[in-house]
């Protein structure tokens, strides 16, 4: 068991470390706001009705701002930057929908307009290389014993090849979205990724840049460090009571003890 310290905070007794990839250990800023305006784009190509502006940003369409972009920007916090591939064809498909399509046809056509999407910025791994000092983090946590994961989001082949492309052979277990797993939003996840990795809940650390890798946290671990300098306007994640926790801005503030 190791000691892990970063800023203010020390977490004693831990056995394993379950990192969020995007916007963690992946830089994604730049690829997602391009991913979401080609979704959009292909969208409104299938309803050009879309395109209509009803909000505040009179240069975004309301699909893009529910998406989390505007005004060139991505919102670290919103619906892209966070949620599930299925949870945002889900969010594209009720827009289609309010324009009149069933929503068997609608979640068809989201689903169509994502996949042309992800083809013209395919391979995904190339264009969200690792954040700073991803590498040298792995190699302290290693040195000391610890198991390491990656739990996220993105789909579960994404993670492989991330894992695969940057060789970080130090990661012992990783799960992304896939009909074989629970959702990493599952409430019974984290108990889920201890019993992959032979470790006790408490006994781990979860760090990740979302309010949903605080709520992974707050199911058991010991810990949470909110990794947020992987965004041009960093996010700010509310503690919550239950939660040890403390957020940081670069990688090599984690330090790590025997």
């Amino acid at each position: 068991m190791a000691t892990i310290r970063c800023r203010e905070q020390c977490f004693e007794s831990i056995q394993a470390v379950l990192f969020d990839k995007d916007g963690t250990l992946a830089q994604v800023e730049g690829y997602l706001r391009l991913l979401g305006e080609a979704r959009s784009h292909a969208l409104f190509t299938k309803e050009p009705s879309l395109t209509t502006q009803r909000t505040a940003l009179p240069t975004t369409p309301p699909l893009m701002e529910a998406f989390g972009i505007g005004e060139g920007q991505l919102n670290p916090t919103g619906l892209l930057a966070v949620g599930s591939r299925q949870e945002n064809e889900v969010a594209a498909a009720a827009y289609l929908a309010e324009a009149g399509w069933s929503w068997i046809a609608a979640l068809e056509a989201a689903q169509d307009a994502f996949a042309q999407a992800e083809a013209t910025l395919s391979p995904k791994v190339e264009k969200t290389p690792l954040i700073e000092g991803t590498a040298e983090l792995l190699d302290r946590l290693t040195a000391n014993t610890i198991q390491i994961g990656i739990v996220s989001a993105d789909l579960h082949r994404e993670v492989a090849t991330f894992i695969k492309h940057y060789a970080l052979d130090e990661v012992d277990w990783f799960c992304g979205a896939s009909s074989d797993y629970l959702a990493k939003t599952h409430p019974d996840f984290l108990t889920f990724a201890c019993e992959s990795m032979s470790v006790e809940p408490q006994q781990t650390l979860v760090i990740g840049d979302s309010a949903s890798d605080l709520l992974l946290a707050s199911r058991g671990a010991a810990g949470f460090l909110a990794m947020v300098g992987g965004w041009h306007s960093p996010p700010m994640i509310k503690p919550v009571k239950e939660v040890k926790m403390t957020q940081f801005w670069h990688l090599a503030e984690v330090e790590v003890f025997v």
